[in-house]
């Protein structure tokens, strides 16, 4: 399956807090999207593995993507070398996408960095010709590299390059966040309380939505960041 957009997370729930309302749009508008979590969560104080595959599964249906898989890597300890690379180039040339969603570049976490250096090397590893992978079934993949990378933002603030009006989304988005609900606040949980699990982070996100949706002139907002230069053949492309 082809995919028009394939979004990379460190961790199961890293992209609905990030950009799940711009999935959603973009699902809305008729295009493919497809989530591949990198790591199961496994180092996560709260929930289980199998607890937030099952939530992983659930936000993917509420959001209406074609595919969502996860790669397995080692939680925490994952790194940007060649092993992981050509892991994650298997995937890009799995899906071949045109667009390539990366965790923040950096942030309190660390996977989200090594996660977004991850997916950014990747993805120009993926169209190299002499790097050869093979699909599940021993078959050679062809080389393929997404026409960009942007990646979204996370916990600690970062300037946006562009942001995306997800107005129409938010309530969707919720839903989404919703379904990890081992993760995230829940006044009758008797476990641990965490960075995500307060009442102010979901507060946070959407305080940092509504601020962004104002600078656009619209209700909510998701930023992202680029590493080069966006190009336009026309001015009005920026409208």
């Amino acid at each position: 399956m082809k995919l028009d957009i394939l979004v990379l997370a460190a961790h199961p729930d890293d992209a609905e807090i990030s950009c799940a309302g711009t999935i959603a749009r973009h699902v809305d508008l008729g295009h493919k999207v497809g989530i591949v979590d990198l790591t199961k969560g496994e180092l996560g104080t709260r929930g289980t593995v199998e607890i937030r595959a099952k939530e992983a599964e659930a936000s993917a249906k509420i959001l209406g993507i074609s595919v969502r898989e996860n790669l397995g890597l080692k939680d925490g300890f994952f790194q940007n070398d060649p092993t992981h690379q050509l892991e994650v180039v298997k995937v890009i040339r799995k899906y071949r996408p045109d667009i390539v969603l990366a965790n923040a570049i950096f942030d309190r976490h660390i996977d989200h960095g090594k996660g977004a250096s991850l997916g950014y090397d990747a993805s120009f590893l993926s169209g190299l010709l002499r790097i050869e992978t093979f699909d599940d079934q021993g078959k050679k993949q062809e080389p393929w590299r997404p026409a960009v990378v942007y990646h979204y933002i996370q916990s600690l603030y970062i300037e946006p390059d562009f942001i995306v009006d997800i107005s129409d989304y938010w309530s969707k988005k919720v839903e989404a966040l919703k379904a990890f609900k081992s993760q995230f606040y829940d006044p009758e949980s008797d476990e641990v309380q965490t960075y995500i699990s307060s009442p102010g982070f979901m507060k946070m996100v959407e305080a940092r939505a509504i601020d962004w949706g104002y600078a656009i002139g619209t209700q909510y907002g998701e930023g992202f960041t680029t590493r080069r230069y966006p190009g336009v053949k026309s001015l009005f492309d920026l409208v």
